[in-house]
């Protein structure tokens, strides 16, 4: 069960600190989107620069070999001019390694080598610039080819192929840097890396690594087979596609990576730049850690005023609690100390009263309690002892006169213990209620104990002119109990059922077996007990008798208590009623049970 004070510090959090931490949810949430999509479209817009100057490179070198072309294709030159030409062109640009020009059917007409070309004519036409996948020389440094057709009149003409050295590429792509540890890639048709910025990275270039399984790179040759098969342009594959070429990746170090992409036009090679996802969102992260520390900071800021406010609201109503249980548990003289002069002082000050006035209620019911139980004791005593004094007062008057009557004094006798030993139970019942009573306990035949009081109890039934009728069960059910002290409960409720019972009624004795448990039962047809009366039947000096003490029921509930039994009444008024005593059945036969009982 929550206390006050977590409630209103609930009530605190849900009213004022809930939107500021709703608000700061949002807020780190937008943070985040916000940051993320910025830096992905600043990486993205360096790649698609990046792509743009690959683009522009290679369409100058593409056109520096077709001003060539034209020169060697629109001028009757000698072959020896054209090897001229193009060791010329070879000399003055040191991006060529190499011209070389073919004719129409492959046949070697110039090159710009002193020996034997290393290029070679297409084998198949073209109509446009070629541009060779991307090869490592020697020197272990990037080369293609460019081819050109050469054509005259629309007839093909031969070819000028040039072999191109991209180191300038390798320069392009070590230039491009993302942050500090953000570098670029450019990977050619087909997934080969030719191109790496990252110094450490570069020997993935000399073991011609392939990428083609690298998703960005897969985007890129899937996004241009789609173009190519729905007849799209093509020269411009920088599109609205674009938001999907990026992704976030573990490399083999372990490390997470912000990967995006931009497709070159011509030649068909993609440029990856790739950012370590730490440097890439550590600004965010920090601007999110540095939000989140500061809604903690006001979270916890406002719940603790919450409670110090709250724990100074709900003081008083805590002390009150304290004091209404003190008062619960019965000390009365507990007060409550509450500072101020707001509703709750007033509130312990009528508390207090209260308490007072509680206190001198509680003296007074004591005192009223006590006179009144004095007075019943006093009543029940003068009851239950004035006809045995008065018989043996009257006995000794009469022995006075009669002391020569040898059959009187016999008499006398018997009614003087009669009478004594009817004090002495009554004294005995006394003291009973104050400590238990010493039981010894074997098995007991449970019909033969009933069947003995009930024999005893026959002439007292017959006198009253009550049936007392008695039905045993079969066998021989045996108990753990006292044979004096049960046959004690036996009489005590067999009397209050004569008591009860008018002339002409039925007092019915039964045992029987249920489970493992032995019952024995006194039903009675007498006036029953209301039933605002059975609640307290078995307590102290209690008793829906007019007259007597009313401790035959208590003594009888302790006697049972003592054995490990239950016992429990039912009544209707006007019908009767039955009191059931139940106990635990044992196997055991006893051995002593005839001659105790016969004792008792």
């Amino acid at each position: 069960m929550r206390s006050i004070t977590t409630r209103f510090v609930m009530l605190v959090a849900t009213a004022a600190v809930a939107p500021l931490v709703l608000y700061g949810a949002v807020s780190v949430y937008s943070l985040r989107a916000g940051t993320r999509q910025s830096v992905i479209d600043g990486n993205r817009n360096v790649a698609a620069r990046a792509a743009e100057q690959i683009d522009q490179y290679m369409a100058h070198h593409v056109s520096v070999l077709q001003s060539i072309a034209a020169i060697l294709r629109n001028t009757e030159l000698q072959q020896w001019q054209q090897k001229v030409i193009l060791t010329n062109h070879v000399l003055a640009y040191e991006v060529f390694r190499e011209l070389t020009l073919f004719g129409p059917n492959g046949v070697l007409i110039a090159t710009s080598r002193l020996g034997q070309p290393t290029l070679q004519p297409p084998r198949v036409p073209i109509r446009e610039p070629d541009i060779a996948p991307t090869t490592v020389d020697d020197a272990i440094l990037p080369t293609t080819a460019v081819t050109l057709p050469l054509t005259r009149r629309g007839e093909e003409n031969g070819w000028l192929v040039g072999e191109v050295s991209l180191e300038e590429l390798w320069r392009m792509v070590n230039r491009i840097q993302v942050g500090q540890e953000g570098f670029a890639m450019v990977v050619a048709d087909g997934g080969q890396l030719i191109a790496h910025g990252d110094p450490d990275q570069k020997h993935r270039i000399a073991t011609a690594e392939n990428l083609a399984d690298h998703d960005l790179v897969a985007a890129v040759a899937a996004r241009r087979a789609r173009e190519r098969s729905d007849g799209t342009d093509t020269a411009s594959p920088n599109n609205d596609d674009d938001d999907e070429l990026f992704t976030e990746y573990e490399d083999d170090t372990g490390r997470m990576l912000l990967s995006v992409a931009a497709a070159v036009t011509s030649p068909e090679w993609t440029v990856i730049v790739e950012q370590p996802t730490s440097e890439a969102f550590g600004l965010s992260d920090q601007l999110e850690l540095q939000l989140g520390v500061v809604i903690t900071i006001a979270l916890l800021l406002t719940v603790a005023l919450g409670y110090y406010w709250g724990r100074s609201f709900i003081r008083p109503i805590v002390e009150l609690t304290r004091g209404t249980e003190a008062i619960a548990s019965g000390r009365l003289e507990e007060r409550v100390d509450i500072a101020g002069t707001d509703e709750f002082h007033q509130l312990g000050e009528s508390f207090n009263s209260m308490a007072v006035k509680l206190n001198e209620l509680q003296e007074d019911v004591r005192r009223q309690e006590r006179h009144a139980m004095f007075g019943r004791i006093e009543a029940g005593l003068v009851h239950d002892l004035s006809h045995p004094i008065q018989n043996i007062g009257n006995s000794c008057r009469l022995i006075v006169k009669l002391f020569d009557d040898h059959e009187y004094r016999a008499t006398f006798r018997r009614t003087v213990d009669r009478e004594f030993a009817s004090i002495k139970r009554v004294l005995e019942d006394l003291r009973n209620l104050a400590r238990p009573m010493p039981l010894e306990r074997f098995p007991v035949d449970v019909n033969r104990s009933v069947a003995e009081v009930a024999e005893s109890m026959q002439a007292l039934a017959d006198s009253a002119g009550v049936d007392l009728d008695v039905r045993l069960t079969p066998g021989q059910p045996f108990i753990e109990g006292d044979v004096f002290a049960l046959g004690r409960v036996y009489r005590n409720l067999i009397l209050n059922a004569i008591e009860a019972t008018a002339p002409g009624g039925v007092i019915t004795l039964s045992t029987d077996e249920h489970d493992a448990r032995i019952r024995v039962a006194v039903e009675d047809t007498g006036a029953g007990i209301p039933h605002d009366r059975l609640e307290n039947i078995f307590e102290d000096f209690k008793t829906t008798k007019r007259r007597g003490l009313g401790l035959g029921l208590a003594i009888s509930r302790k006697i049972v208590d003592q054995l490990g039994g239950d016992i429990s009444v039912a009544s209707t008024v006007g019908r009767g009623t039955t009191f059931t005593l139940e106990f635990a059945r044992v196997e055991a036969r006893p051995e002593v049970s005839a001659p105790t009982a016969a004792a008792s």
